[in-house]
């Protein structure tokens, strides 16, 4: 798979390592912003009442 997505790139190695390099900041910075907060609001709720 890999192999597959570097050769799909466009240009020599270090245009390709520098969109690969891209690519995965937006990803992390997708998760981080948007994804993260979604699952922390969605799964981690914290229970209603009081508990002591």
């Amino acid at each position: 798979m890999y192999s597959w997505l570097w050769r799909k790139l466009p240009g020599k190695w270090w245009l390709k390592s520098l969109i690969a390099l891209l690519v995965v900041s937006g990803l992390v910075a997708v998760m981080y912003f948007w994804f993260f907060p979604w699952l922390d609001a969605t799964w981690f709720q914290e229970p209603v009442g009081d508990l002591q």
